[in-house]
């Protein structure tokens, strides 16, 4: 299976890439750059591209990201602490983000005569973001299947929809994912800050999976009593 992976350069999606590398035919990575704080993020799955010997392409949405506004990831808004569990955590939804991202993505790969489009969205992700349910992975391959009926047969190949990030850590570990060479912290910082959901969830990850975390956290503390508060 022919297979273009949407790759942010995060945990997931870099795991993703490594799977399909090793299970299908990877075609290649594309990246989206809407204006995130965390752009650096690009920088990773450019090197995973580079590692895994497939061509990467950087779709520039900017102008999209611009008028999606409220969300902390592209707004002068702080990026809050925590876990992604807490309601507080929605501040980073940005409207839309996955299907203008995956409509996008379907089309190139309809011209690119590819048999699927790979996306990392997971269990984890769906207390915050709507975009990353089940509902909405179905609900999206239908509106594809009539968007290029008579003209393509694309799959949109989500395996970790239903799973959680400790899964993924032990699937990327599985298919010799360099955890060190991605990118998930939303502040955006030279490290990991260690605070923010995608950092706390991350160390919690890899917690739960039994791999040890090759990550540099500027607190490395924090997601402890974050943990225990989700728990609470």
């Amino acid at each position: 299976m022919k297979n273009l992976v949407i790759c942010s350069g995060g945990l997931d999606s870099v795991s993703l890439a490594h799977r399909i590398a090793a299970e299908h035919e990877l075609a290649g990575l594309i990246s989206f750059d809407y204006g995130q704080r965390h752009r650096k993020e690009l920088s990773f799955a450019a090197a995973c591209a580079e590692r895994l010997g497939v061509a990467h392409q950087v779709i520039d949405i900017r102008e999209i990201g611009r008028n999606l506004s409220g969300s902390a990831l592209t707004d002068d808004l702080d990026v809050p602490d925590g876990h992604y569990a807490e309601n507080t955590m929605k501040v980073t939804v940005v409207p839309n983000r996955n299907a203008i991202m995956l409509a996008i993505a379907f089309g190139i790969a309809a011209a690119q005569q590819a048999e699927a489009v790979g996306t990392a969205v997971h269990g984890g992700d769906h207390f915050i973001y709507p975009d990353c349910r089940p509902g909405f992975i179905d609900a999206f391959q239908a509106m594809q299947n009539h968007a290029l009926d008579g003209y393509a047969d694309i799959r949109l190949y989500a395996p970790y929809v239903n799973i959680s990030k400790a899964d993924i850590v032990a699937d990327g570990a599985q298919h010799g994912t360099p955890f060190a060479q991605t990118w998930s912290c939303y502040k955006g910082g030279e490290r990991h800050c260690g605070r923010c959901g995608t950092c706390v969830e991350r160390r919690e990850a890899f917690h739960l999976a039994g791999y040890e975390d090759p990550t540099d956290y500027e607190d490395s503390d924090f997601w402890l009593p974050a943990i225990r508060r989700r728990s609470a």
